[in-house]
Order: structure tokens, then sequence, then C-alpha cells
């Protein structure tokens, strides 16, 4: 549907709607006017800079058209280019070229994009337009592009702890009257990291199944390539708010009384647990961060969930979610070339594939092969921490990340994954790298018993990987992370290692670095 919109009224200005942009809430469609066109486009240009998940693609065209159709039938003027159109010409700034002369629109409007690279792109072609093209915020987030900049001023280490206090204080989340903490704690972290042993049940999945068979078809028909599961006769993430909604009720049902609990858990029985997958609805805005953390709140106040698990929620978004961006911002677009430790490997195959044999790795990887989706300690405890560990390409990394997960924009993914996840910003973001050997992974997880290798042996050819990799990656970098005060501990058990023992580990790192396809 690329032909001019129906509705009567000269048109004086085209609006901008990305696809992460479907707030029916924005200022803009408060009033309908009818000399406004909104203008979305399905375009090879976002689909095509990374290699993309099939369920993240179909997903944001599905939603970007049931978004169009609320749009319309409010009484706004709509006009759609769909992603096999035959004037589509797949780039955002022809086709608004296209679209300007189309309607002989006075007036370009667009709210601020989330990544640098469209912000860049969008404001590089507003200054050649010989019309007025203004930016509106997007009315999304609870702080600026700049106000984590300026919270930490000349901080050599921006800690995400201080920031989050601020947050609470400033919105005031979970405080007495008193402004103190509720509880007496601001974080209760330390409450949140139990493995899950089969009880509770993980609660049902009741979010929708979409047939979107059609859309895959056109997707297919104009060439865009993708990767894993496209479940395109059964999507289960939410198209539109209505079904962001309900997915979050079911969350404060179902998931949050056990959330604080088990968020840190890892088990193959039970990929979901008790995590809400609310992300994708949040970071394409079906939901604001404002509504859903009021919510949480309300359903901890009213004896719902344990305070514990309250505030973990609260803290993913009020905290991390708006500190990461303020990162984002204040270091781009440096920060995408970010590689402290100087690691370049390739990714091996079967990071595409899943078939390898050390089983936490490949559950995580086909779990999010199948759903465009893991939860954070699979992303960064199984997945990041082997990558870690081996040394892999931090930017090759980074584009995995940002294809495979529906959740995934840059804003937000790149700091986790080069900050959070692979300490290549040298500690900007994280204390300390986010490694561990087997033992951490068997604590928190149920793979071990399925797995070939053996947790308890660090060398030898039954031994876990992460065993050997573990200590090596210590040992290499040790220059960099010796002085850590938080990697002490290890530092002083590898100081102690007889030089038989660190001459073995070693060798078995080796082998394991020059043979990774086949671990």
């Amino acid at each position: 549907m690329a032909g001019p919109a129906t509705g009567k009224g000269a048109v004086t200005c085209l609006r901008l709607v990305l696809g992460d942009q479907l707030d029916p809430g924005h200022p803009w469609f408060a009033n309908v006017r009818q000399d406004v066109v909104y203008v979305l486009m399905e375009i090879r240009q976002e689909t095509d800079y990374v290699l993309h998940h099939a369920q993240k693609i179909l997903a944001i065209f599905a939603a970007m058209r049931r978004f169009a159709d609320h749009l319309r039938a409010a009484g706004h003027r709509v006009s759609y280019l769909a992603i096999d159109a035959a004037d589509n010409r797949q780039s955002l700034t022809a086709n608004l070229n296209a679209l300007l002369d189309r309607y002989a629109a006075s007036t370009l409007e667009y709210q601020q994009p989330d990544e640098w690279r469209l912000d860049q792109q969008l404001r590089q072609y507003a200054a050649q337009q010989t019309i007025p093209v203004h930016c509106v915020d997007s009315a999304h987030f609870l702080t600026s592009r700049e106000e984590v900049a300026q919270f930490f001023g000349s901080r050599q280490r921006w800690t995400m702890e201080l920031f989050y206090r601020h947050m609470r204080q400033r919105h005031g989340v979970l405080l007495e009257p008193d402004g103190q903490p509720l509880g007496g704690r601001w974080n209760f972290d330390a409450d949140n990291r139990k493995p899950w042993r089969g009880d509770p049940p993980e609660p049902p999945d009741l979010r929708p199944r979409h047939d979107l068979r059609t859309l895959w078809q056109s997707i297919q028909a104009a060439g865009v390539a993708s990767f894993g599961d496209p479940c395109a006769d059964a999507l289960r993430w939410p198209l539109d708010r209505d079904e962001a909604l309900q997915q979050l009720e079911a969350f404060i049902q179902y998931g949050l009384p056990h959330f604080g609990d088990y968020q840190d858990a890892i088990s193959a029985q039970a990929p979901r647990l008790f995590h809400s997958l609310l992300s994708f609805a949040l970071n394409v805005k079906m939901l604001g961060p404002a509504e859903v953390i009021a919510r949480v709140e309300a359903a901890g106040r009213d004896g719902q969930a344990p305070l514990a698990a309250v505030e973990g929620y609260i803290r993913q978004i009020l905290g991390w979610r708006e500190y990461v961006r303020g990162v984002y911002w204040a270091q781009m677009p440096g920060y995408a070339e970010s590689n402290a430790l100087g690691h370049t490997r390739p990714l091996p195959d079967w990071f595409w594939t899943g078939n390898t044999r050390m089983a936490c790795v490949r559950s995580a990887i086909k779990l999010s092969l199948a759903n465009a989706h893991a939860h954070h300690i699979q992303r960064l405890m199984v997945i990041g921490n082997f990558a870690l560990l081996a040394g892999l390409d931090p930017q090759a990394l980074h584009r995995w990340y940002l294809g495979i997960y529906i959740d995934a924009f840059e804003w937000v993914e790149l700091p986790n994954t080069l900050g959070m996840s692979q300490f290549a910003d040298g500690g900007l973001l994280a204390t300390k790298p986010y490694v561990s050997a087997a033992a951490y992974l068997h604590r928190m997880g149920d793979h071990c018993g399925q797995c070939p290798y053996r947790r308890d042996q660090p060398t030898g050819p039954k031994a876990c990987p992460f065993n050997a990799l573990y200590w090596n990656f210590l040992d290499r970098h040790a220059d960099t992370l010796g002085r850590n005060p938080r990697l002490a501990m290890p530092y002083r058990q590898l100081a102690r290692m007889p030089d038989s023992r660190r001459q073995a580990l070693a060798q078995q790192a080796g082998q394991l670095l020059a043979n990774l396809e086949t671990l």
C-alpha cells in the first residue's frame, strides 16, 4: 500500500514513524489532523545492515502493520510502504524523497531515533532539505540521552548502582514516606541467585499465536536474508499494545512472584522460567517503562509478589535499561569499536547452528535460534562467558547478538555486549569481566548431567572447556586484570598453582582454542 493515503485536506506535513516507535500514546497522535500523513516503511536498509533472525523481521513488520491499522482506525492519514511494493526504493532517505514529492509536503517531522546510525542519517538528510525538518522526542524513556553522562560527570567508572538509586529517588519508586528505600535496602540482588530444581513449575506460556505465513512469503519474495526459525505459522510475540498489556498482566500473576528467586537460574527443562519476555514490547514502545514499573510496584505493595522480586525486576528497567542507553549515547560512535582485550578470533560456525557438544552452550544457542530470545543469564554467563574466555572478536559477537535477539536494538544491545559481556570497553560498564569456570554453570543450571564433558575435570579429553579456558583467560590477561580487586581471589589461586598444573591448563586451553569448531 504505497499510494497516497485516503482522506481530504492538503498535506503540509509528513511524520516518519520508525519500526521501533510503535507507541499509540505518543503526543503526535493526541489529535487527528488532516494536514498530516504518517509514514511507515518496511525497507531492506533495516533488514540488511546485519543478518537478522527471521522472527525479528516478521514481528516488527507485523507490528508496524497493526500500528498503521490502529492509526487509520483513529482517523489519521497513513502512507505505508510494504517490503514488496513495486515503488519501494528500500532506502529510508530515497523513500522519503519520493514521498515528499508525492505529497508536496512543506514539512517533515520525525521522532528521535534510538540508534546512532539512524540518528546520523536523518540529521544529515535534514541538513540537505529545503523545507523545515523537525525532530521531536520519542516520549518513551525516563531520561534524556545526555542525562547519564551528566550524572556521572568526570567519574572514571560509571557504576549503575549509583544511578539506579538516583532514579529511585527522582521518580519516587519503592520508597518509604521518609524517602528511604522500601524494606531498608536499595538492592536485593543477593537474594536473587537461587538455582531452580523443578519447583515451583514454570508458568504457562499465555502469549498469543500469530499466523504470519503470508507476510513471511512477501519477505522471502523481496529477497530478505535471515536466519533462525521464522515460526511463521505460530509466532508468539505481541504485535500491538493490547497483547503486550495482556502479557504484562500474565507476568504479574504467574511470573513475578518467583522472578526474584530464580532470575539467574538456567534450565534445559524450563528455558523461560519466570522471565516476563516483555523486552520486545518495551523496545518497540508498545509499552512504556513508567507504566511497567508502576504496575510491578503496585503488585508488590498489594502483596502479589515479594519485595526482592519486585525490586529486582524494577532495577532492570529503571536502572539498567536507562543506564545502558545513557552509556550508548555518551560513548558513540567510538564505543562500537571497543576491544580493550584485543580479542580477534572469529565466531565458530556453530553460533548459527547450535551444533556444539557443550550442553549449556548448545541449549542457549538452539533456544535463541528457535525463539529469537534467551534470558540474560543465557546470554551473559553461557554464550557471552564462552566468547570472552575464548577471545572471540567482540564486534562479530555484537553483530550476532544484534541480529539474533528480537529485543536487540543497538542502543541497548551494544553496551550489554561490548561492556557487560565482553569487557571490551576496559571496565567502563562492568567492574569485572563476567567469566566463570564450570562450577558456576553447574550451580545455577542443570545442563552438566546431559553433557559429554566433565565439569569436575580441568584437563583431559573429557574436561569441560570452560575450566581450562577460564584459567587461561586470567593468565593471559594478568597484566590488565591482575589488579582488579574483584578478581583478587582467583588470581591468588592462580599464583599458588604448581607450575606443572599451570602448564597443563595452558596446553589444554591451547588445544581447545585451536579446535573451537569441534567442541
